[in-house]
């Protein structure tokens, strides 16, 4: 903290971050008028945004009827976040974001380049609890030419290795669904990515990056270059370092701008946009479940929980710091960041296993829901953390698994190092493991009756509807259950992984930090993941939290700016 003294720089409003909760407050504040400034702490923009799927959990969101799908109420809504909130945030910060969210993304679609389409398909994680969808209220980002961004779109975050067909390509969620199930004309939807990729001559001069991006690519390219249109400055390699203070209220803060200290005033307040602490192993160790490491996670590295600990200093509440938004993740040998296994762990003809050999989840639910169970159960004489995903060969040649696309050849260097296991027998493979061989044959035997009969009694795998979403509709009668029969069998190590950290400083419906006794910290408000996460404890569906980044990013500037 630092008290006010001459400025080196002054606007209307500072935000500390540029991923899309960032980008969005800054639109809409520099549509109002303000005099707005975005400072980055890393030499590329976007954060954990750019590295996402770019998807937004919007409730009753405009192109829902625009596409012709689902209805959908503010009731309905207000019911289904109620329910799978379970009372732990206050019902005036949900109805905000049902009233508010659509706003949003009908003014970003009317006023800037934000270009998305409902996901029809694509189920709320949580479809059957009273007032989940089975589909369309989540959007996702059309394509974007990113060469309209010219050199800038270098300076952009790249999308997450395990979005990129072979590394390179990108696909949309859609088009992933597709091409990773092995679905219908999943083949020549492969062969159209390559050549479209390919025939960017003037891109594969430049490098690999593909300039027709998807996922979050697409919504941060779409959202720069609203900032571009608009003039909006946004410096790089420019991280926050202290606030500046006028008596209890935030007036600016400090920044380091290339190596140069500077003093910015910032005279609506500073708005933090910049993050969890994921990449942080003191703080994950300090916060969330143990045992936890940071290269378990998906996430910008950048993200290692400054501001966070700064507002705390500042008198902040805190909340949800024992959460992530989680997912269980493999963690390949020489890549910069964990993979999550989002397509994979549910089809058939594989299976989760403890170090007792046996299940102990249902692989179907929601990616956030795998690693919560996998820390419930977790214990000495079974342990769960880390866990084990096993498959057949069959398995292999038809779907992904990590690294691997469908029978793409088994790296002997993995082998070698142990980052996969393979034996022509499960209790070889068991061995492999270091599992218990009686307890994984028994699990394979029961797996295989369990396909058969298409039923999972144990744990109701393919039951629910986000639960098939990424099944095998050609596998009968159970989308995702199949015979584990085939050798030779594989297995590859999981651990409870992350696309980010959802606890932060507490703020209201305004998004206005509070202090620990629920009073406001003038001039200081916070959205996205280094903000207690709107939606609580749980995970409503796909964007469930890019979109309230987004949502509340646009109140901030609202209420600051906008008419009274």
């Amino acid at each position: 903290m630092s008290d006010n003294q001459a400025f080196d720089h002054s606007v209307d409003l500072l935000i500390v971050g540029s991923g899309a909760g960032a980008m969005s407050a800054a639109i809409r504040a520099k549509d109002l008028g303000a005099d707005v400034l975005l400072i980055e702490k890393t030499d590329l923009y976007g954060g954990s945004s750019a590295m996402s799927g770019g998807s937004l959990w919007i409730p009753c969101n405009h192109l829902m009827k625009q596409d012709g799908v689902v209805a959908d109420t503010p009731e309905e809504a207000l019911e289904y976040l109620k329910n799978i909130t379970e009372g732990q945030v206050p019902e005036v910060k949900l109805r905000k974001y049902i009233d508010e969210a659509p706003k949003m993304l009908s003014y970003l679609h009317e006023n800037a380049r934000l270009n998305m389409f409902s996901m029809p398909a694509y189920a709320d994680y949580y479809a059957e609890t009273p007032g989940g969808k089975p589909g369309a209220r989540a959007c996702e980002p059309h394509r974007f030419d990113g060469r309209l961004l010219g050199d800038d779109f270098y300076k952009m975050r790249e999308p997450a290795v395990q979005e990129l067909i072979m590394g390179r390509m990108s696909m949309t969620a859609t088009e992933a669904r597709t091409v990773l199930t092995g679905g219908p004309g999943w083949i020549g939807l492969s062969l159209k990515i390559g050549l479209q990729y390919y025939l960017d001559i003037v891109g594969r001069f430049k490098g690999h990056r593909d300039r027709s991006c998807a996922l979050g690519n697409a919504l941060i390219g779409q959202l720069r270059l609203s900032i571009i249109d608009r003039n909006i400055p946004l410096w790089l390699e420019s991280p926050f370092e202290e606030f500046i203070l006028e008596g209890d209220r935030v007036v600016g803060a400090v920044v380091n701008k290339q190596g140069k200290r500077m003093r910015i005033e910032s005279k609506r307040g500073v708005l933090l946009a910049a993050g969890g602490f994921e990449s942080n192993d003191e703080m994950r160790k300090e916060y969330l479940p143990n045992p936890t490491k940071a290269e378990w996670t998906c996430a910008n590295p950048g993200n290692t929980g400054e501001v966070i600990q700064k507002g705390h200093d500042l008198g902040a509440r805190l909340g949800f710091m024992d959460g992530a938004w989680w997912g269980p993740v493999t963690v390949v040998p020489g890549e910069e960041r964990a993979r999550m296994l989002v397509v994979e762990k549910g089809l058939p003809r594989s299976m989760m296993v403890n170090s007792k050999g046996e299940r102990f989840l249902n692989e179907t639910a929601p990616y956030d829901d795998i690693c919560k169970d996998a820390y419930r159960v977790n214990s000495p004489d079974a342990t769960s953390v880390p866990c084990w995903f096993v498959f057949d060969a069959t398995f292999h040649k038809k779907y992904p698994a990590g690294p691997y696309y469908p029978g793409m050849p088994i790296s002997k260097a993995h082998l070698r190092d142990g980052y996969i296991k393979k034996a022509d027998s499960v209790r070889e493979l068991a061995e492999l493991m270091g599992v218990d061989a009686d307890g994984l044959e028994k699990t394979v035997e029961k797996m295989n009756a369990y396909a058969r009969d298409g039923k999972d009694p144990e744990f109701g795998r393919g039951e629910t509807t986000y639960g098939r979403y990424y099944g095998d509709a050609t596998a009968e009668p159970n989308p995702c259950l199949g015979p584990i029969d085939t050798a030779p069998y594989y297995a590859i190590e999981i651990y409870p992984g992350d696309l980010g950290t959802r606890g932060g400083l507490d703020v209201d419906e305004n998004a206005r930090v509070l202090k620990e006794d629920g009073s406001t910290i003038e001039g200081l408000y916070a959205v996205g993941n280094c903000s207690a996460a709107v939606m609580g404890p749980t995970y409503p569906g796909a964007g469930g939290t890019i979109g309230p980044a987004m949502t509340f990013g646009f109140v901030v500037a609202e209420n600051l700016f906008g008419e009274s």
